[in-house]
């Protein structure tokens, strides 16, 4: 028995084994005890991810993000298909300006050995990665505004991102909204069925200095604009952003070879009192080419648009645009036409926005060609109209039938408005001059359209 004893410990005396049998040994071990813990993961799969993964992600997330709350309900894990599926994620920030929501995640295709070798998120763990998310709620409560997506998807080895049904709303009334300040706001509503991103980089975006991408594709998209024009500009905030600032702001590099929006439409609305119809301008079945969206500092670019669409649901209108986006300074250049309509479709912008009404009038065709320089529009609009007749407006009450507002229509319509204006037999016309000047509220929507209306005014006499 003690011989037994003797040989038993002559086989576990490490020190008498050459290093080579205490290798193996070590081998075996370790083996013995990846294969018991993947034969416990493949058996509780779900118990080790709502465990110790679940809370390490937490864990360190909290590590990195202090000021927020995540929350994670159950993850599933299907071995076969490579797949991890979330039944909700929360997202708090502590000062509850921000929030977000998402009803299922579900993610197939990530490398798990590289995820493990990396100790975290990169590239390599991605490239074949496939991303659902459903029921996305972003609420901006410090903005008072929300995000709504029905559907995201992202695929990696595709390179591109779908997006079905994406909404931008507030998360209050437009008048709760507009009661809040004692300056003047202006409030967006979205509503785009799809979006799709196509060559996407991923890998500089998991990086996360740099976004570019081959296209973006636009379909339905529905905007709304209105502006309360009955409270004064707060002179102390910062002017609107225009499109070259927009993009230079933007600390990462952004790269978009095109985009690409159709079937849209723009509903833009000024209101002017409480409760009051809104001066409406609308813009249908708009379909816009966009080039040259890039922020390079150092490769500056030229944005173009080239857009076609209905004006006021009447009259077909053609646009181009030219922005260079390497200087700070407002300078570009834009120009168009716009098809036969009857005037007087225009009324419900200028019977509220200028209280003046068309009472006749055709338009036969307009061009307009406006060039922009450090701010200042200049221009000409060339419009060839017939049997035009406006009348002047009583600004309280909206009518026409004062006599005061008859006297004023007359000394319009004989000494201002000019009816008509037709080619000579030359074939010239007069051309209206356009001369704007930036407003430090104007957004660049705005700018657009007061620069091409002074220049109708000038033309028309109004």
């Amino acid at each position: 028995m003690e011989t037994q004893k003797i040989k038993y410990l002559r086989i576990f005396n490490l020190k008498k084994h050459s290093p080579v049998k205490i290798a193996l040994f070590a081998f075996l071990a370790v083996g013995i005890i990846l294969i018991l813990s993947v034969l416990i993961f493949l058996s509780f799969p779900q118990t080790y991810l709502n465990g110790f993964l679940k809370d390490r992600i937490k864990d360190s997330f909290a590590k990195a993000y202090p000021e927020y709350t995540l929350k994670i309900a159950d993850v599933r894990f299907n071995f076969l298909k490579n797949s991890i599926e979330c039944d909700s994620i929360s997202l708090i920030k502590s000062d509850s300006s921000f929030s977000c929501s998402i009803n299922v995640v579900s993610l197939d295709g990530l490398g798990w050995i590289e995820l493990l070798r990396e100790k975290g998120f990169s590239p390599n763990s991605i490239t074949k990665a496939v991303l659902d998310v459903d029921g996305i709620v972003v609420n901006l409560n410090q903005s008072k505004d929300q995000i709504l997506c029905r559907r995201l998807h992202l695929s990696v080895p595709d390179s591109d991102i779908v997006i079905d049904s994406l909404e931008y709303h507030p998360l209050i009334t437009d008048e709760q909204l507009f009661a809040e300040s004692k300056f003047r706001n202006t409030i967006y509503h979205l509503a785009v069925p799809g979006i799709s991103l196509n060559g996407l980089v991923f890998r500089e975006l998991i990086i996360g200095n740099s976004y570019r991408a081959r296209s973006i594709n636009i379909n339905d998209a529905f905007i709304t604009v209105l502006v309360n024009m009955d409270k004064p500009y707060d002179k102390k905030s910062p002017n609107p952003l225009m499109v070259n600032e927009a993009l230079s702001s933007i600390m990462d590099t952004i790269q978009i070879d095109s985009l690409q929006i159709m079937n849209s439409r723009l509903n833009y609305h000024e209101r002017y009192a409480v409760g009051a119809k809104a001066a409406l301008i609308t813009f249908d079945r708009m379909q816009a080419v966009v080039t040259g969206i890039v922020n390079h500092p150092d490769k500056p670019d030229t944005l173009t648009i080239h857009a076609r669409g209905n004006f006021m649901n009447t009259s077909a209108m053609k646009l181009f645009m030219s922005i260079p986006l390497g200087t700070q300074q407002l300078s570009f250049r834009y120009g168009g036409t716009l098809a036969k309509m009857e005037v007087s479709s225009l009324n419900t912008f200028l019977e509220i926005a200028e209280h003046h009404r068309i009472k006749s009038g055709t338009l036969q065709s307009a061009a307009y060609n406006i060039n922009v320089s450090s701010g200042h529009a200049t221009g000409y609009v060339n419009t060839e109209y017939s049997d035009l007749v406006i009348a002047i407006l009583n600004k309280n009450t909206g009518s026409e039938k004062g006599i005061a507002d008859r006297i004023s229509s007359f000394i319009a319509k004989t000494f201002i408005i000019k009816g008509s204006n037709v080619r000579d037999k030359s074939g010239a016309m007069r051309l209206g001059n356009v001369k704007y000047t930036r407003k430090s509220d104007d957004t660049f929507i705005q700018f657009v359209w007061f620069a091409l209306r002074s220049g109708v005014g000038n033309l028309v006499g109004f």
